[in-house]
Order: C-alpha cells, then sequence, then structure tokens
C-alpha cells in the first residue's frame, strides 16, 4: 500500500471515529453528563479556580513532584499548540464559522471532563521507584475500576498515549515548526531540526522537574504574546466583531457556505469538525492532562482538578476564540486562492488573518513566531505524557531510552511530509480518548460525592494544607490519598 492509499484509508477510519455516531456524542454527552452531576462546577468556581491556578499557584507542604502552576503550564503546554492555529482555521474554513460555537461548546463542557480527569489523576496516583509521581487514565482506571475491564481500559489507553505522543506531540509540531521558519525566515529545515532535537533532549533528560521549569517561564510569555496581537486586530475591526458573533451563532444552527469550489457547509459539518478540532486543541476527555496534574505538589485532588480545568478555559474560551474571531472579522475564511479560484489553504489562514489584520509583516511573523513557541512547548508535554504511559507498560528502566528517542524522532518530522502522520494523529487521539471517557462516566459518582465533600468545607479554595487535613480528618478516601494506600475494592458508583 503507498501512502497516498494509507492516508486515504486512515482519514477513513479518523472520519467514523470522530463522525457524528461514536466520540462526538460521546465527548459531549460525557461532559454534559458530568455537568450535571458536578453541580455546574466550572461556571461556579472558575473565578476561585483561576485565582488558584495563576495567582496562589503554590500549595506549600503538600506532596508531589511541581507546583500547581506548573502542572497547569505543562498541560497548557501540550494543548497551546498547532490547534490553535492551524486546528481553528481548519474549523471555521471547513465548517464554516458556526464550527467555533462549537469549539466552544466543546471547551465548556469538556471543563468538566478535565477536572473529573485531573482529580482522578491525583486521587489515584502513585510514587516509582524513582520517587516522582505517576497517573492519569493509564493508572486511575485500573485501580478506580477493579476488575479486567479497567485494566483492559488502562492498557489500552497507555498503548494509545505512547503511539499518540510521536504524532501529535512530536512530529506534527515538529513539522509545522520547520515549515513556517522556512517560509518566513528562509531557516533550512535541518537546521531547525537539529536546533529542536537538542533543545528537546537538553530540557526532557531533567525529567518533569525540568519541564516544568522551561513551561512555566515559556506559555505565559507565548499566550500573552499571541493574544495581545489579535486583541490589537480585533480593536481595529471593531465594528465587525458583534456581526462575526452574530454569524457564528446563526451558522452554528444552518450552516453555511463559502466561495470558490467550497461545498456547502451542513449543521453536521460544523458540529463535526468543531468538536474534532475543539478536542485537538484543548484535549478535554483524552485523559492527557490527568499525567501531569497527577505530578503536581496538593493537598488534596479537588484543588488540582479546578486548576487543570482552567487550562480548557485558557485554551479554547480564550486562545481559540482569539483566533477565530480574526479569521472571521478580517473576512478570510471566505477568501479565494487568486491562483486557483478556490479557497484559501486553511493551514495558511491564520497567518492570512493576521497578516491583513496588522501592519507590515508583523502579523506574518506574529503566527510564525506563536507558532514555533507553541509547537515547541507541545513537544515538551506531550514527551511527559508519553513517558509516563510507557513507564506504565514496561517499567522505569524504559524511560531515559524514551526521551532520547522522542527527541531524535522530532529531528524526522522538522524534515519530512508528514499526510499521513497527521491522519493517523486523528486517529490516536480518539482511541486515547475512548477509554477515558467510558471511565470518567464509571467512576462520575465517586468524583461527585468526593469532591462535594470538600468544597462544603472549603468553597473559596483558601484553605492551607493543615487546614484540609483538619477538616478532612477521618475520611478514609483522604487518608488512603494521603498514604497512596487506596483500597481497591469494587463500589457502587
Amino acid at each position: 500500500m503507498d501512502l497516498s492509499a494509507l492516508q486515504s484509508v486512515l482519514e477513513n477510519i479518523s472520519s467514523w471515529i470522530w463522525g457524528p455516531w461514536l466520540l462526538i456524542p460521546l465527548l459531549l454527552g460525557t461532559g454534559l453528563y458530568l455537568t450535571i452531576r458536578l453541580g455546574g462546577l466550572q461556571f461556579i468556581r472558575l473565578g476561585a479556580a483561576l485565582r488558584l491556578g495563576l495567582f496562589t499557584r503554590k500549595d506549600p507542604g503538600s506532596d508531589g513532584d511541581i507546583s500547581q502552576f506548573q502542572a497547569l503550564t505543562t498541560a497548557l503546554a501540550a494543548t497551546v499548540g498547532t490547534g490553535n492555529i492551524v486546528g481553528v482555521a481548519t474549523a471555521i474554513g471547513i465548517g464554516g464559522p458556526g464550527a467555533l460555537f462549537w469549539m466552544w461548546v466543546t471547551g465548556l463542557l469538556g471543563m468538566a471532563s478535565k477536572y473529573s480527569e485531573a482529580f482522578l489523576g491525583v486521587r489515584f496516583r502513585t510514587t516509582d521507584s524513582a520517587g516522582e509521581k505517576n497517573g492519569g487514565p493509564q493508572y486511575y482506571l485500573e485501580r478506580g475500576i477493579p476488575n479486567r475491564f479497567g485494566k483492559f481500559l488502562a492498557i489500552f489507553f497507555a498503548v494509545a498515549a505512547v503511539i499518540a505522543c510521536f504524532g501529535i506531540g512530536n512530529m506534527t509540531q515538529g513539522n509545522s515548526i520547520s515549515a513556517n521558519l522556512e517560509n518566513s525566515f528562509d531557516v533550512p529545515t535541518w537546521v531547525t531540526g537539529i536546533v529542536l532535537t537538542v533543545f528537546a533532549l537538553l530540557v526532557l533528560v531533567g525529567g518533569i522537574k525540568s519541564i516544568g521549569r522551561v513551561t512555566a517561564g515559556l506559555v505565559p510569555v507565548m499566550i500573552i504574546f499571541y493574544v495581545l496581537g489579535a486583541v490589537y486586530i480585533l480593536i481595529a475591526n471593531i465594528g465587525g466583531v458583534p456581526a462575526a458573533f452574530a454569524q457564528i451563532f446563526t451558522d452554528a444552527f444552518t450552516g453555511t457556505s463559502a466561495v470558490g469550489g467550497f461545498a456547502g457547509s451542513a449543521i453536521i459539518i460544523a458540529v463535526q469538525y468543531g468538536v474534532a478540532r475543539g478536542i485537538f486543541s484543548n484535549e478535554s476527555g483524552m485523559g492527557s492532562a490527568a499525567i501531569a496534574a497527577a505530578a503536581a505538589k496538593t493537598s488534596h485532588p479537588v484543588r488540582q482538578g479546578l486548576v487543570s480545568m482552567t487550562q480548557t478555559f485558557i485554551d479554547t474560551i480564550i486562545v481559540v476564540t482569539c483566533t477565530g474571531l480574526v479569521i472571521i472579522t478580517t473576512g478570510v475564511w471566505n477568501m479565494t486562492d487568486p491562483a486557483t479560484g478556490e479557497q484559501i489553504d486553511p493551514a495558511v489562514m491564520t497567518g492570512e488573518a493576521f497578516s491583513h489584520g496588522l501592519p507590515g509583516e508583523w502579523g506574518h511573523y506574529i503566527v510564525t513566531i506563536g507558532l514555533v513557541l507553541f509547537a515547541g512547548s507541545t513537544i515538551l508535554g506531550w514527551s511527559y505524557y508519553g513517558e509516563r504511559s510507557i513507564e506504565r507498560l514496561i517499567g522505569r528502566k524504559a524511560v531515559m531510552p524514551f526521551r532520547i528517542v522522542f527527541s531524535l524522532v522530532v529531528f524526522i518530522g522538522c524534515t519530512v511530509q508528514l499526510g499521513v502522520v497527521w491522519a493517523f494523529s486523528d486517529v490516536m487521539n480518539g482511541l486515547m480518548a475512548l477509554p477515558n471517557l467510558i471511565g470518567l462516566l464509571i467512576l462520575s459518582g465517586l468524583v461527585a460525592r468526593e469532591t462535594k465533600k470538600y468544597l462544603d468545607n472549603d468553597p473559596k479554595l483558601t484553605a492551607t494544607p493543615e487546614e484540609v487535613n483538619a477538616f478532612m480528618a477521618g475520611d478514609q478516601a483522604f487518608e488512603d490519598w494521603k498514604t497512596q494506600a487506596i483500597p481497591v475494592v469494587k463500589t457502587r458508583r
């Protein structure tokens, strides 16, 4: 089978996985169900969660490898990537402006999923032979669902995550970086490959503490840099912003058409691409962020769950919205390529939108630099997801070889064409999400029950670790979590 045929097969599989009969209803349904069970926690507690994650940042005296803020930025590093630039443009280019509405829905409902998986990541984490915390679906699916089915889901997730990390978290990101640097600054792809490989290797050999330090410094800067550029364009086009919102909400339920050979887009296409690209961007429901959350120093799983929840808000409601509104208000989403008479390629749509909205070459450079920072940080975040998953499958001895191989594969991604890899990444993302979403539904009762108990005592999230220990004293689940001696028993959920 040649590569074009393989790519076609993978795209067909991806269309089925991300179609209207499998992941779309499962993702939205799980997010809605968890939102109801948690009492709309992502809306009621968002302000306190943002304060805890962005301003308090630490839980002094708590057990873990990195601070709550570093766990948040590591997860943000993995999610704020090409999905926020190319993914948004693809969703709007194919699904129309209405796709942005469904990205918002995915993000808002996904915040409940993100909270739940991060809560479970901390709740069921373990400590490895090197003294580092291990957690995520590859652990909580087995420990929380104590039967063969739970173990099957855990292993299925771990295998999918190891494979996926080389696609979504490595080669596709490196390829985006090298292609943009070559187009903007004439940097040869092999030069980018060498520099990026060395950078990745230097950071990754230090493990999660090294990754946490780098992402804590890099992620806030790159997000602010990109968002400020977008805000400038929206202010300059302020008259078109209300019309853009009107079009987004209208097209979300009616579908739309673009010009130049672009087929009419029905509502199902808007929903499909909005949800698929939304999850590609914020990863809510995939379970990946729970791996970073499990490393956090926190006095209770609820606290880190709320901090991790803000990742989806920042990624989708802020960064994705900025990208989408810039594309729509500048009219680039409906622009034709003069050479072909057809709609411009979504891969360059965001760059064109920023170029139209900012003076001179500033827009083009902002998108290029933003994509380099976004994609580079994604490589760091996903390397940690991959190493924790392979540690679950093989053991601690596999971690350092994995870090080296992962770094070397970055060079391959920078220097080859990746049509097949992009298609394969979509498939593996879906296969990661499936076992995790099933697990979230099964464990939803446990999450809701323990969340309510904690928030009844600390509704504003201001309690110190000592106060948490005091009001949780006597709670067996909390005592088990503190000692990591969580009994594997069948409970009704």
